[in-house]
């Protein structure tokens, strides 16, 4: 399947994240269309109510906060590319490699594709996450970037990087009405697609970094769900350098 689209999320607050995350896939990769999901671009699909808590986004629906802007806007991206495969990865990433050797693992029987991060025997910071607890019975909060709450639900981060194959029957069944009603957590879960219908790829194309046990390889893609290095507090976390580095690439190509 030869690459052809990726949708990046996108936060005002994290726009250098952005530069660097689209400069990572751009400098590796042969022609290919990068896009951001701009909040301000889908008020005609992505109708359902945000708000402000005192600086935190919230979700009424959810009940619960949202630590960024494209927490719900990635599920657009099937009422956006109707057809054919389409990348969605979180915009706090670093690309090591080529977007095509992604794209290449696409299998026409998966309605999506993502790493299947299992969170249930995670230690992040102090607190014990079970990822597999309904958010209904417990509300379990981590802090991250720039002070957001985020909440742990079933199935974290499967959602942060996803291949999308936008013409597959499972994602048919995904409405207008499942995207602006459903809380958070089910559509993070994808409830609309049977088990068997989400494909899994290699842990290397969404590392979580400082979260994945173990030591990540130069390969696939490194994902900074903590908070990149722009964020006060996380600017000398381990493999901060690695995203400097690319950060100074992006500003050389810029000169």
């Amino acid at each position: 399947m030869k690459a052809n689209t990726v949708y990046l999320g996108y936060d005002p607050r994290q726009d250098t994240a952005f530069q660097v995350a689209r400069h990572s896939i751009a400098s590796r990769t042969g022609p290919i269309k990068i896009i951001p999901l701009r909040l301000t671009h889908l008020t005609e699909i992505l109708t359902r109510p945000i708000e402000n808590r005192n600086g935190q986004l919230w979700c009424p629906i959810s009940g619960a906060p949202m630590s960024t802007e494209f927490a719900i806007s990635r599920f657009c991206v099937p009422f956006i590319n109707l057809e054919g495969w389409a990348l969605f990865a979180d915009c706090d990433i670093l690309c090591w490699s080529d977007i095509q050797e992604l794209f290449d693992l696409a299998d026409d029987k998966f309605a999506v594709m993502v790493v299947k991060h299992e969170w249930r025997k995670t230690m992040v910071g102090d607190v014990t996450v079970d990822g597999r607890m309904s958010l209904q019975k417990d509300q379990v909060a981590l802090i991250k970037m720039d002070g957001q709450v985020q909440t742990m639900y079933a199935r974290k981060n499967w959602s942060s990087v996803v291949l999308w194959n936008c013409d597959h029957p499972g994602n048919k069944r995904f409405t207008f009405e499942n995207l602006n009603q459903w809380p958070g957590r089910d559509l993070h879960a994808f409830k609309w697609l049977n088990d068997d219908e989400i494909g899994e790829l290699p842990q290397h194309w969404n590392w979580l970094i400082n979260v994945t046990p173990g030591k990540p390889e130069a390969k696939g893609i490194w994902h900074y769900t903590l908070g990149t290095p722009t964020f006060a507090g996380y600017e000398h976390q381990p493999y901060s350098e690695q995203w400097l580095a690319e950060y100074e690439r992006l500003r050389f190509t810029k000169v």
